[in-house]
C-alpha cells in the first residue's frame, strides 16, 4: 500500500489489521501472567498499581517511543530494524570500527526477530484456543491438537499469498478491538473506581513499596507491548499518519479499556485470575469470543510470518544470507512474497515450541528476552541516527534516547531471569541464525578476496581474444559475475568447451546497497568494452525486487538490442573447498562451504529464466 493509492481511512484500517494484530492480542495473556505467577498479592492497591503500570508502559514504550519518536527515523519512507541499521551505518560511514560494530549489533537484532517469530504465533494461538477451557474444563485435552491444526493450516495457506485474505484483516481486527473494548466497558461499569488506575501515582507507589516485585514482574509486563516493533517495520506499507491515527483513535483506547476491565473483574472476583480475559465475557459469548480471538491471533501470526519473509529478502540483499528460492504471490504487489524454506522452518520451530512448553503460561516464560533486546538495539541505533545522521546536539540526543534506554534495559534485565525457564529458546534460535549470517558474510568476503587475487583482467583478456577471434554465433550472452572488471569463469569454460563467442556479450555485476530503494534512473551503470561487449553494473536497494532481465531491458538504445535475438544467461557455479587458514575457524569454513553448496536459487532470486541458465563451475579453495 502507499498513500498515493489508498485513502487515509483505507490505510488506517489496513494498519489496524496488519500493524496492530500482535499487540492487540496481548490482552489474552498479559494480565493473567502478571498475577498468575504468585509474585503479586491480589489486593486492591496492587491491582491499581499493576493496571497503572500496564497503561503507562503502553504510553511510554509504544505511544511516545515508537509512535512519536522512532517513526520519524524513516529510511526513504521505509522502517524496520534493517532500515534503521542501514540508516545508522550510513550515519557513521566515516567511522569504520564503529560502523562494523553497529552492523554486527543490528544483524544480531535481526536474528532475534526469528526467535520472536517462533514464540509469538505459538503463544498467541495457544492462548486463544485455551479459552475453550473456560467454556468447559473437559476441552483441555484438545487445546494443543487444535492449536497445531490452526498453525498448520496457517502455514499451508502462505503459498497462496496474503492478497486474498488480507482484505479481511482490517475488518476482523477492527471487530476484535471493538469487542475487547466493549468487554472492558461492561466490567468497568460494575466497578468504575478502577479508572483511577490511569493516574501514574498508583504505578509509582507500587514501584516504591515493592521494588523487588516490580523488577520481577517486568518480565510479564512486557507482554503488553508485544509487536511494538511492527509499528516501525510496517512504516513503508502504510505511512506514519495512518499508523499513528490507528493507534490513538482505535488501538490504544481499546487496549486501555480492556486492561481496566480485567482489573475491575479481579477486584470483584479474585478467582477470575486463572483467565481474566475470557471471564470478562458472559457465558453465551464465550464460544464466539474464542472464535474471534483465534481469528485475531491467526492474523497477528500472519503479519509476523510475512515480516519474516520480507526481512529475509532484505538480509539476503545485504549479503548476510545465501540466495533462497523466493516466490511472488501477487502480480501487483512486489512485497507479497513466499519463501518456502523460511515458512516451513518457522513452522517446525513453532510446533516444537508448542509441544515443549504446552501452555501459554509456560511460553510466557520464554517470551521477552528477544523482544526487549531488539527494543534496546533499536534505541541504541536511534541515538546514532539522530546524533550523526541528523546532527542534533549531543545533550538532546542523550535526553531523547537515554530515558528509553533505561526503560528497555530494565525490562531486558528482568527478562534475563526467564533464561532457565525457557528464555534460552528464542536466544538459541537467534544465535544460530546470527552464526549463519556472519559466517556467510565473512565467507563471501574471503571468497571475494580469493577471486580478486586470481582474477584475469577483462579488458586485457578481450583484447587477446579478439586478436585471434573465435567463431561468433547469433544471440546475446549475459555473464553474471561478482567481480567487476574480471573475466567470469563461465566465459572461460564457454570458450574452452564450445570455442565460440556470442554476437553480443554483457558482463553483469549486481550491487546491493544499504538503502531501501534505488530508482530506475540509477539502476544501470554501463561501460562499453568494444566489439559489442559491455560491462554492466545493476544497482538495487535492499527492498528492491531483483529482476535481471527487466533491468537489462534498459540496454535498448545503448547499442545493445536484446529484443531481436535470443539471450543466454551464464551463471558460474563454483564449488568452495574449505582449507585451514587465518580467515575463519575450520568449522565455520566448512559451514560456509556447505551453505555455498546448498545455495542454488540464484536463478529464482534474480528472476533469470531457469531454462536459459548454464551452470558451469570450478573448485575454489578458501
Amino acid at each position: 500500500m502507499s498513500a498515493t493509492k489508498s485513502s487515509l481511512p483505507a490505510l488506517t484500517l489496513g494498519a489496524i489489521g496488519v500493524v496492530y494484530g500482535d499487540i492487540g492480542t496481548s490482552v489474552l495473556y498479559s494480565v493473567k501472567e502478571v498475577f498468575h505467577a504468585g509474585h503479586v498479592v491480589l489486593t486492591p492497591e496492587n491491582v491499581y498499581g499493576v493496571l497503572s503500570m500496564f497503561f503507562w508502559t503502553l504510553v511510554i514504550i509504544v505511544a511516545i517511543k515508537y509512535v512519536v519518536l522512532v517513526l520519524r527515523a524513516d529510511n526513504n519512507g521505509e522502517g524496520g530494524l534493517v532500515a534503521m541499521l542501514a540508516l545508522a551505518s550510513q550515519a557513521v560511514k566515516n567511522r569504520p570500527q564503529l560502523r562494523n560494530g553497529m552492523l554486527l549489533v543490528g544483524i544480531f537484532g535481526t536474528s532475534l526477530f526469528y526467535g520472536d517469530g517462533v514464540i509469538t504465533p505459538a503463544i498467541s494461538v495457544l492462548s486463544a484456543v485455551e479459552g475453550l477451557e473456560v467454556v468447559s474444563p473437559h476441552t483441555r485435552r484438545y487445546v494443543i491438537p487444535l492449536t497445531l491444526i490452526v498453525l498448520f493450516l496457517l502455514f499451508v495457506l502462505q503459498k497462496r499469498g496474503t492478497g486474498g485474505i488480507g482484505r479481511f484483516f482490517g475488518p476482523v481486527m477492527l471487530a476484535w478491538f471493538v469487542a475487547i473494548a466493549a468487554l472492558g466497558v461492561r466490567s468497568i461499569a460494575d466497578h468504575p473506581d478502577i479508572l483511577v488506575a490511569l493516574s501514574p501515582h498508583h504505578a509509582l507507589r507500587f514501584i516504591w513499596n515493592e521494588p523487588v516485585v516490580t523488577f520481577i514482574i517486568l518480565g510479564a509486563l512486557i507482554l503488553c507491548v508485544t509487536g511494538a516493533e511492527a509499528l516501525y517495520a510496517d512504516l513503508g506499507h502504510f505511512g506514519k499518519r495512518p499508523i499513528r491515527l490507528a493507534w490513538f483513535a482505535v488501538v490504544m483506547p481499546a487496549l486501555t479499556l480492556n486492561y481496566l476491565g480485567q482489573g475491575a473483574l479481579l477486584l470483584i472476583d479474585p478467582e477470575a485470575v486463572r483467565n481474566p480475559f475470557f471471564m470478562l465475557a458472559p457465558p453465551w459469548a464465550l464460544v464466539p469470543l474464542v472464535v474471534l480471538a483465534t481469528a485475531a491471533t491467526v492474523i497477528a501470526s500472519q503479519a509476523l510470518i510475512s515480516g519474516a519473509f520480507s526481512i529475509t529478502k532484505q538480509v539476503i540483499q545485504l549479503g548476510y544470507l545465501p540466495r533462497l528460492r523466493i516466490e511472488h504471490t501477487s502480480v501487483r504487489e512486489t512485497g507479497q512474497i513466499y519463501i518456502p524454506f523460511v515458512n516451513w522452518g518457522l513452522f517446525v520451530a513453532i510446533v516444537l515450541a508448542v509441544v515443549m512448553f504446552k501452555s501459554s503460561s509456560n511460553l510466557a516464560a520464554a517470551y521477552g528476552i528477544a523482544v526487549t533486546l531488539d527494543m534496546l538495539i533499536t534505541t541504541v541505533l536511534t541515538f546514532f541516527v539522530i546524533r550523526y545522521g541528523w546532527r542534533y546536539p549531543l545533550a538532546l540526543c542523550i535526553a531523547a534516547t537515554g530515558a528509553f534506554f533505561v526503560v528497555d534495559l530494565s525490562f531486558f534485565a528482568s527478562n534475563l531471569m526467564k533464561l532457565p525457564d525457557g528464555g534460552w529458546f528464542p536466544l538459541v534460535i537467534g544465535g544460530a541464525i546470527f552464526t549463519l549470517m556472519v559466517t556467510w558474510k565473512r565467507g563471501r568476503a574471503l571468497l571475494g578476496e580469493k577471486l580478486h587475487a586470481d582474477a584475469i583482467d577483462l579488458r586485457s583478456f578481450l583484447k587477446s581474444v579478439f586478436a585471434h577471434l573465435p567463431a561468433r554465433v547469433d544471440g546475446t550472452a549475459v555473464f553474471l559475475t561478482a567481480e567487476r572488471g574480471a573475466v567470469p569463469n563461465a566465459m572461460l569454460h564457454n570458450l574452452k568447451h564450445n570455442k565460440v563467442l556470442h554476437e553480443q556479450n554483457l558482463f553483469v555485476t549486481v550491487r546491493n546497497h544499504e538503502v531501501p530503494w534505488i530508482g530506475l534512473d540509477r539502476r544501470l551503470e554501463v561501460e562499453p568494452l568494444g566489439h559489442d561487449c559491455w560491462q554492466v553494473v545493476i544497482h538495487y536497494g535492499f527492498k528492491n525486487d531483483p529482476d535481471i532481465p527487466r533491468a537489462l531491458e534498459q540496454m535498448r538504445g545503448r547499442g545493445c538490442d536484446l529484443a531481436r535475438m535470443s539471450t543466454s544467461y551464464f551463471l558460474s557455479r563454483d564449488t568452495v573447498v574449505p582449507t585451514i587458514g587465518s580467515g575463519m575457524a575450520p568449522w565455520r569454513e566448512k559451514l560456509f562451504a556447505q551453505m555455498h553448496h546448498n545455495a542454488g536459487a540464484a536463478a529464482d532470486f534474480l528472476k533469470l529464466p531457469s531454462n536459459a541458465v548454464v551452470e558451469l563451475g570450478s573448485k575454489i579453495e578458501i
